[in-house]
């Protein structure tokens, strides 16, 4: 049986993670209000954001930055899009 939440980004019931994508209680925290599909296009775009910006992970001013957009992703609120990209 599928495990649905209610997604905080797309606002409606949706299937859910599988296991928390983080340890602690921010993992709980998003394994509980965030969608697979929202969690999917996550990573794409924060892979995108790595990638465009050349961010370093091992600085942690960097994976502030990542902890930022991700919240701001995934609750639907203006968020950093890559320089020069533009969307299909």
């Amino acid at each position: 049986m599928t495990r649905t939440v209610h997604c905080r980004k797309y606002n409606k019931e949706m299937e859910g993670l599988a296991v928390p994508p983080l340890p602690g209680a921010k993992g709980t925290e998003l394994f509980n209000s965030v969608s697979k599909q929202a969690w999917q296009e996550w990573l794409q775009h924060q892979t995108m954001l790595i990638n465009e910006k050349q961010l370093n992970l091992m600085d942690l001013t960097a994976r502030a930055y990542l902890t930022e957009q991700m919240e701001k992703f995934l609750s639907g609120a203006d968020y950093d899009q890559a320089d020069g990209y533009v969307p299909k």
